[in-house]
């Protein structure tokens, strides 16, 4: 039997969880989008009586279903799974706030006795929590609103090009219509001098890899000719299961098109679509294309990673479940040593 959904965290502090998560490691499902991550993370779980922790930027936001494919009422019946439908859509979800509160959570699924596992897509989140991060400047308000005036008169290549000359390893993992993140990352370059890329401090203090807790990452490798037709079929079933309806629900609901949860591909083509005309036919390419460049940006992201285990994610589900379980054995008995 699925053991229920428990509290949503202690509250403690990052030092302190350190102390408390120095014991057994953490693990970590990482890949692409539809590369079948949460698939293998549930089995994962129930194999060792896991809670799911969602490391993606995405499926927080509430209401926000269809596009950010969250994991079935049936996977997460199956095993507690957190950091899912937690956030309104006008809330902003840092890295800062997803380090506090996926701390909250480890330290909490510990000390219940399970084993905590983190399964998404979002590699900085992943990292940020494994390493830590440098400290982020004050932002003045002017300067934020001189950006986004920009912003709004060159529009967004012109300012995705800015950033590729000024700080190219950002460029190259931020699409150019994520216009929040784009953003973020030429304010810092302006407030700081430096790049937001390298904000994530590879100073740490554990091990030769310089993260702060021990984390056995399983990479799901899947090659572009295997996982095209695969992000094709995926942006068709959303269509198919009502994402323009979703859409139209949310607007008119008075969720603004200018928040954060409205970036994620899929519903942005959409809500302009419904504001500027277009067939549906050329949005669902346009979808198609911006979800297989997402997933060229994470393939490269997770590649870049250390220590990562990677699996190929072509193999039968329980081929892929055994794998996965033997590569955590021998990795549970090194760390003991």
């Amino acid at each position: 039997m699925p053991r229920p959904p428990q509290d949503r965290g202690s509250g403690i502090p990052g030092p302190q969880a350190k102390r408390l998560l120095d014991g057994a490691p953490l693990l970590a499902v990482v890949g692409p989008t539809a590369s079948g991550k949460t698939s293998l993370a549930v089995g994962l779980a129930e194999a060792l009586d896991g809670e799911l922790v969602g490391c993606d930027a995405l499926q927080v936001y509430r209401r926000f279903d269809i596009a950010t494919a969250k994991p079935t009422a049936e996977e997460r019946a199956r095993v507690p799974y957190h950091l899912v439908d937690e956030l309104d859509p006008a809330e902003d979800f840092t890295l800062a706030r997803f380090i506090e509160r996926a701390e909250e959570l480890l330290v909490a699924i510990r000390g219940r006795g399970a084993q905590p596992i983190l399964v998404g897509g979002t590699g900085m989140y992943l990292r940020g929590l494994l390493r830590g991060i440098v400290p982020a400047p004050d932002i003045d308000p002017a300067l934020r609103r001189r950006l986004a005036a920009m912003h709004e008169r060159r529009g967004d290549r012109a300012m995705h090009r800015w950033l590729s000359r000024v700080d190219p390893d950002s460029a190259e993992r931020i699409g150019p219509g994520d216009r929040q993140r784009v953003g973020r990352a030429l304010e810092w370059w302006v407030a700081s001098g430096s790049r937001w890329s390298e904000r994530l401090d590879t100073q740490g203090t554990w091990g030769a890899t310089g993260e702060r807790y021990r984390c056995l990452k399983l990479g799901l490798d899947a090659a572009v000719e295997w996982l095209a037709p695969r992000i094709e079929q995926r942006v068709e079933r959303f269509f198919a299961d009502g994402l323009v309806e979703e859409v139209q629900g949310l607007l008119a609901a008075g969720v603004s098109p200018e928040c954060n949860a409205f970036q994620a591909i899929g519903y942005r083509e959409v809500a302009e679509a419904l504001r500027g005309g277009g067939s549906m036919d050329e949005v669902i390419d346009r979808v198609k294309i911006h979800t297989r460049q997402y997933a060229k940006r994470q393939r490269t992201w997770f590649r870049k990673e250390p220590g990562i285990v990677w699996l190929d994610a072509r193999a039968a589900p329980e081929s892929l479940l055994a794998s996965g379980l033997d590569v955590w054995t021998k990795f549970v008995r090194q760390s003991a040593i």
